[in-house]
């Protein structure tokens, strides 16, 4: 596997320099690797220091994030292609100047509930926007990973199936997936089977459970996602994400309807992921291992 990361929003909102720099500090004290913060817009940070402090830490960056409205590529109106287009590039650029590794989340449409079906126009807008991001984000450096969400955040991309139709088209070898159980869990008839689908595709990978909270106290077979990311070889990061309306911030809490305290001490949470992560995957590789034998 990859590094094991978790995203800053289990330890804060992300208003201020000292929140970021605080999200890093307790993330290498818990043991992970990586972690996740949400798009880092240059004027309102010091990215070079968030960089240098991670280095110090040794914990490696990627960002996500999801398009406004009126920045959707996935739109017929083409001034809001063109903006989009624009945001894309600039969070590229974000990613490398602050040394991340990796742009996920919702690349390919706004992050909302839309209230019509896309368009064959609007997807063929997203998926040129992805290509020349993809071009733009290889050259920099930084994967591009596109988050197959659940229809209430996209309406583009909400299986796997659709994503890798999506890269196809695309034409690049350079965009991959960002599954994630939660969406999953409701839009997938076999979360396992979709990961196998996928195989090398995928480029980035989150842990998350059925309602957000503990890793375990939901309706997720985490013993099937894991054995399938073993099957497949996964070499990449996983990132345990869990949200609750004590520490995210109001924008992300609406676009994700986080209405209600799913916990409200960050440490306890970030403890038992990684302990119930770490006994996933050593759980598979014995029962892998024992059916090697058999």
């Amino acid at each position: 596997m990859g590094q094991l990361g978790i995203h800053s929003f289990v330890w804060t909102g992300g208003q201020t320099q000292d929140d970021l720099e605080r999200a890093l500090e307790k993330t290498a004290e818990h043991g992970y690797r990586a972690i996740e913060f949400a798009y880092l817009r240059p004027e309102l940070f010091d990215l070079d220091r968030l960089a240098q402090r991670a280095q110090a830490l040794d914990v490696a960056i990627g960002v996500t994030m999801g398009l406004p409205a009126d920045k959707d590529v996935s739109s017929e109106d083409p001034d809001r292609v063109a903006a989009g287009k624009a945001m894309l590039r600039d969070a590229v650029q974000a990613v490398r100047d602050i040394g991340g590794t990796k742009l996920g989340g919702i690349l390919f449409s706004a992050h909302m509930k839309y209230d019509r079906h896309p368009t064959e126009t609007g997807w063929k807008n997203s998926v040129e926007a992805i290509a020349e991001t993809a071009e733009i984000a290889k050259a920099a450096g930084v994967d591009l990973v596109l988050e197959i969400v659940n229809r209430f955040e996209s309406n583009l991309l909400n299986t796997t199936a659709q994503g890798l139709a999506f890269l196809d088209a695309t034409g690049s070898d350079h965009a991959r997936l960002h599954l994630d159980t939660f969406h999953m869990n409701i839009e997938e008839a076999n979360p396992a089977a979709a990961i196998r689908l996928a195989g090398d595709r995928i480029g980035y990978f989150h842990i998350g459970e059925s309602n957000r909270g503990y890793l375990g106290c939901g309706t997720i077979d985490f013993p099937l996602i894991f054995d399938a990311l073993l099957e497949i070889d996964y070499q990449r990061d996983i990132v345990f994400e869990s949200f609750s309306s004590a520490v995210v911030d109001g924008a992300l809490s609406r676009a994700c309807a986080i209405w209600r305290d799913t916990w409200t001490d960050s440490d306890p949470l970030a403890a038992h992921a990684k302990g119930f992560i770490e006994r996933g995957l050593d759980e598979a590789r014995r029962r892998r291992a024992t059916t090697a034998q058999a």
